[in-house]
């Protein structure tokens, strides 16, 4: 072997990178990225949808908090609030039970993120009265979503970037903590959030770049449903920084970060 095939093969094994491979494999990354955008087209948006119509500050309902997300702006945001705007009647054509309904299927799309997460982490599926944790989960993660929105629409520049930056940073680093019941140290989870947070910021951009335009053909093209699969689309995109995002940060942690398999006290 030559010094040069050596030194290849020693930083191979010093990068780790084939049990980041192997482990991306074990979680079926892509189908769970697939199964993640599912649950949010079909469970999550439409209480967002209602959460929206409900804003006393009533900026543009769902399709603007979806536009803001996807970096979209001009023709694209208008055929994006052409499919996804709610009748006006929303909140008064919606039942108690309706509610009741959509909240519970947005308790199982928390479920299944912190599936993820304890899968990502080897450890045991938590037992069934922890579903608090995935229904205040899912309530920090509107009001998340909502400030993002509002924070978008005062503020621009820097103390917009600065804002995001520190709320996206928070909400990655703390929902897996709490989802996993504090299992897993804050300073293990540091890492994931860093790369969840550089994940969206990349995912943004590509978006910005191949998602506007792509709506509007689609839209041309397919109708609504063409705008319907970008949305998706995009989806996989945020359902791969989720999940890859702590995967990564897992891996960091035991090969780079400050090698320790001990887990916090619960």
């Amino acid at each position: 072997m030559s010094r040069w095939q050596y030194r290849l093969a020693r930083a191979w094994e010093w990068l780790a990178l084939r049990t980041l491979i192997r482990r991306g494999r074990e979680l079926e990354l892509l189908h769970r990225a697939m199964g993640f955008a599912t649950l949010a087209l079909v469970t999550l948006a439409p209480l967002l949808i209602v959460v929206a119509a409900a804003d006393p500050l009533v900026r543009g309902g769902f399709p603007s908090w979806l536009s803001d997300g996807m970096g979209l702006s001009g023709r694209s945001a208008k055929v994006l609030n052409e499919v996804f705007s709610p009748p006006r009647e929303v909140i008064g054509t919606t039942s108690a039970w309706s509610i009741l309904m959509l909240a519970v299927f947005g308790v199982s799309f928390g479920g299944s993120v912190q599936n993820g997460f304890e899968r990502i982490w080897g450890l045991p599926a938590g037992p069934w009265h922890r579903v608090w944790r995935q229904a205040t989960w899912l309530l920090v993660l509107m009001a998340y979503l909502y400030q993002e929105v509002q924070t978008g629409t005062a503020t621009q520049g820097f103390p917009r970037i600065f804002l995001t930056t520190m709320t996206t940073l928070f909400f990655f680093w703390w929902g897996p903590w709490f989802l996993l019941g504090g299992q897993i140290r804050w300073r293990d989870l540091l890492p994931g959030a860093v790369a969840s947070l550089l994940g969206l910021v990349g995912l943004r951009a590509f978006s910005t770049l191949v998602f506007t335009p792509l709506i509007v053909t689609n839209a041309l093209s397919y109708g609504a449903v063409g705008t319907v699969l970008v949305v998706s689309s995009w989806l996989i995109g945020v359902g791969f920084v989720v999940y890859g995002g702590a995967l990564f940060g897992r891996w960091f942690t035991e090969h780079h970060w400050a090698p320790s398999h001990e887990e916090a006290e619960p």
